[in-house]
Formats: C-alpha cells, structure tokens, sequence
C-alpha cells in the first residue's frame, strides 16, 4: 500500500495582468528571492564596560573644610 498522494505544488508567482516578457518573470523572481534570503544581521558587540558613559562622570567633590578627609569616605 503507497501513502497519500503529495499535493501538486502551487506557483510561487502568477502573472495575473498583462504579458510578462520571460525577461521580466526573471527579474521579478531574482528581486523577492534575493529579499527572502537575506543573511541574518551579525549581533552587535556589546560596548565595554570601562567606556560606558556612566563611568564617565563623577559626583562632586565636598567642598569646605574637612571636606578632603571625607573625600575619600565611600557613599
């Protein structure tokens, strides 16, 4: 016993007006199948995290007297 029939495979375009030169079927074909198959975009590399921005800026300085000593307090 032989399994199901396959059904027969539908056009992948149909030129529904006007006549097509074989030219322009070619054309079309190349266009949509260079846009189906598209190289996936490379992952971008992530930025280090010593030039991330935020290590960039510093908080302020105290200002005033003692403020050296407490300079070097962590916050």
């Amino acid at each position: 016993m032989t399994g199901p029939e396959p059904e027969p495979q539908r056009p992948l375009l149909r030129v529904v007006r006007g006549n097509a030169t074989p030219e322009e079927v070619a054309a079309l074909v190349a266009v949509v199948a260079a846009l189906g198959s598209a190289a996936p975009e490379p992952p971008r590399r992530r930025a280090s995290e010593w030039s991330a921005h935020h290590r960039k800026t510093r908080v302020t300085l105290p200002h005033g007297p003692g403020g050296w000593r407490s300079s070097a307090l962590p916050r």
